[in-house]
């Protein structure tokens, strides 16, 4: 069995892994560690709960040497606020015995609070592209001293639109730094930022997206709608026992707004959700007092809950069929981490059933189904999104062209007449001025032959 020791990494890392209960590395730990050590560029793609974070964390902070420079030597860029403080709580832990200073950047706070903590000196910065360039853009922080780069759960950042401010910031930073890249997927617009800005990476594939993780139980219910998807969920959750801590994961923030609305008569005092809209603290402390046991069921969209590190979930529950089959894999993989086991459950509709065909064939795998129980309502109701949409009366508007023609109608005699502008005008029309400043009389005597 292979053994952290194995890993060539400090004292004072193997004194803090051991004080986190850790014996073996995972897979991609041990592959990527010894290429990150060696200085090469790593492009790493592993499915969500395979140690990512640890897998990087360990090499770089094992040849970060104590200084006092004010300037971050280590940049972590992660896509949500919530990333960023997991990641920083996992450098405080490691580098438990070390003295290393660590700070998370992120939006939604006082910019000028982070300016201050910035310029105070740090080590490893943690940061949201977007909040990160905005202190760049103020002078308060410098990037050229930046020699190690790792961009985390990328495949997130393109998705959320954080392609131009990744560029700008790989704009401030020095040429020669090593470039670390985590990702779940390997999509079209990731290939396309590798080619652009690392050179000659080491590819590093664990778990590739559509390969089924075999600590996962996973199952499917076919459901008519929404509120009979409520219906189903509700029963289920009943169960208290087998279902003790829950990620529930919806599509929309509206949708997951609405779910939390409608369970929260039964479910309420054991219920959170979180999505982009939730403010920070309520989100912060929505995943807190889920994480410590405090709330058993957490309803979150497929951003909100992305590479965050939550122990111990006993179920994912798809309410809806992610359009993305790779969506699939990053929801079901929040179950079933550290080699524990797991269970996902899949609710689809009728017009889902493409979507769910879509993930079984990427999986190679088919999700055994399971029938309605017959003590759960089918509901008839639907919502807006699902109602039948009421065709709509378009009402040609008639151009100018289309009014003269349509309306056009022959005038009669009386009123064919035009302005003449009076007696006075219709002389002045027939006065002809003199051809010549000579002898009117000349001018009269040659129009009268």
């Amino acid at each position: 069995m292979n053994a952290f020791e194995d890993l060539n990494l400090s004292k004072q890392l193997y004194s803090a892994i051991d004080d986190l209960g850790f014996n073996t590395p995972t897979p991609i730990q041990l592959k990527a560690t010894p290429v990150i050590l060696s200085g090469r560029n790593v492009v790493g793609i592993a499915q969500t709960g395979t140690g990512k974070t640890l897998a990087y964390l360990l090499p770089l902070l094992r040849d970060l040497k104590y200084s006092n420079q004010i300037p971050p030597r280590i940049l972590i860029l992660v896509p949500t606020r919530e990333l960023v403080l997991q990641v920083v709580e996992q450098v405080e832990i490691l580098s438990k015995y070390m003295t290393i200073r660590v700070l998370g950047v992120y939006g939604g706070t006082n910019i000028n609070t982070q300016k201050l903590a910035v310029v105070k000196g740090v080590d490893v910065l943690v940061a949201t592209p977007g909040r990160l360039y905005d202190i760049a853009m103020h002078g308060a922080l410098k990037l050229k001293a930046i020699k190690k780069l790792v961009i985390d759960e990328v495949d997130v950042m393109l998705d959320l639109g954080f392609r131009y401010q990744l560029s700008n910031i790989f704009d401030l930073l020095q040429e020669r730094r090593q470039n670390i890249m985590f990702s779940a997927t390997m999509t079209k617009e990731v290939d396309e930022l590798i080619n652009d800005y690392f050179i000659a990476p080491v590819k590093i594939s664990i778990a590739v997206s559509g390969t089924p993780l075999e600590n996962i139980a996973q199952q499917c219910y076919a459901v008519p709608n929404f509120y009979s998807k409520t219906n189903l969920l509700s029963f289920l959750l009943s169960d208290r026992d087998i279902y003790e801590k829950v990620l529930v994961f919806v599509s929309s923030k509206k949708e997951a707004d609405r779910l939390a609305i409608t369970m929260e008569e039964r479910y309420g005092p054991e219920l959170c959700v979180i999505h982009s809209n939730k403010s920070q603290n309520y989100r912060f402390r929505s995943i807190r007092q889920f994480d410590e046991g405090e709330n058993r069921i957490l309803i979150t969209t497929d951003v909100m809950a992305r590479g965050l590190d939550l122990e111990k979930i006993s179920h994912v529950i798809n309410f809806d069929t992610p359009q993305f089959p790779e969506n699939y894999m990053h929801r079901i993989g929040r179950t079933g981490r550290a080699e524990q086991k797991g269970n996902s459950i899949l609710f689809y509709s009728p017009k889902e059933e493409n979507a769910r065909e879509a993930i079984e064939t990427l999986m190679n795998y088919q999700i055994p189904e399971l029938d309605f129980p017959s003590e759960v309502q089918k509901s008839s109701q639907l919502t807006p999104e699902e109602s039948p949409k009421v065709a709509e009366v378009h009402i040609k508007r008639l151009t100018d062209r289309d009014k003269t023609e349509k309306s056009f109608q022959e005038k009669k005699e009386k009123n064919k007449k035009t302005n003449q502008g009076g007696s006075y005008l219709r002389k002045k029309k027939n006065y002809k001025k003199p051809q010549t400043r000579g002898d009117k009389n000349y001018n009269k005597r040659k129009k009268g032959r």
